[in-house]
């Protein structure tokens, strides 16, 4: 399940319009941001999964907070006509357990890559951090659903699929480096290195051996 695919398919038609007139940028300036953005978050998330503890505060925060309901009325939730539980729109607060200190250097890594000013991007970041919250959630909800339940199993899988497409964002999208820059560390080098690596090793080993770690 590629997490970074669902969430490319949520900004079409008048939703990424509208959030391209509220950055100031063309469509496809805010596309090529957000695939950015959209690969921090999924970075930031990975890694807060890497723990059984960060796993459980993510998961009660999923179950609490982001059922994926606002993907309903998206265009509604982005030009501020929906009210929605305000809980599940905070992007700035989402963009804080998600990416801590390291949001300004996120902002200036895209901001490089994509054109937009810093200005631009940190504008555009809490935009995006509640669609991301909500599809992981709607996903999730999906999951355990269809499984009677959200089992400790169905939460490693979670951790798995945030950790699967952090690692298919650096080797496919090219976005290691900004991914590293989000892990930091021994597994900011493994997310840079899987940009030349094939899929499947590195990040992943990694961020499983301290989920699994005594």
């Amino acid at each position: 399940m590629d997490l970074m695919s669902m969430l490319q398919q949520q900004l079409s038609g008048d939703t990424l319009r509208s959030i391209s007139q509220q950055v100031g940028a063309s469509e496809e300036q805010t596309t090529q941001a957000s695939n950015g953005i959209f690969a921090a978050l999924l970075g930031g998330l990975a890694n807060n999964a890497s723990t059984p503890q960060g796993l459980q505060s993510l998961s009660s925060a999923l179950d609490k907070d982001h059922d994926g309901s606002i993907l309903d009325d998206l265009l509604g939730i982005v030009t501020g006509s929906n009210n929605a539980n305000p809980r599940a729109t905070n992007g700035a607060g989402m963009l804080g357990h998600i990416l801590g200190n390291n949001q300004e250097q996120v902002a200036q890594q895209i901001s490089q890559s994509s054109g937009l000013n810093i200005g631009q991007i940190m504008k555009l970041m809490p935009i995006l951090a509640p669609i991301v919250m909500a599809v992981i959630g709607r996903m999730k909800n999906n999951a355990g659903n269809a499984n009677g339940g959200m089992s400790g199993s169905a939460m490693f899988d979670l951790a798995k699929i945030l950790m699967g497409s952090a690692q298919s964002a650096a080797s496919q999208g090219g976005f290691g480096d900004l991914i590293g820059s989000v892990l930091g560390g021994v597994m900011g080098q493994q997310a840079q290195s899987a940009q030349q690596a094939p899929a499947g090793g590195g990040l992943l080993g990694t961020i499983f051996g301290k989920l699994f770690k005594k």
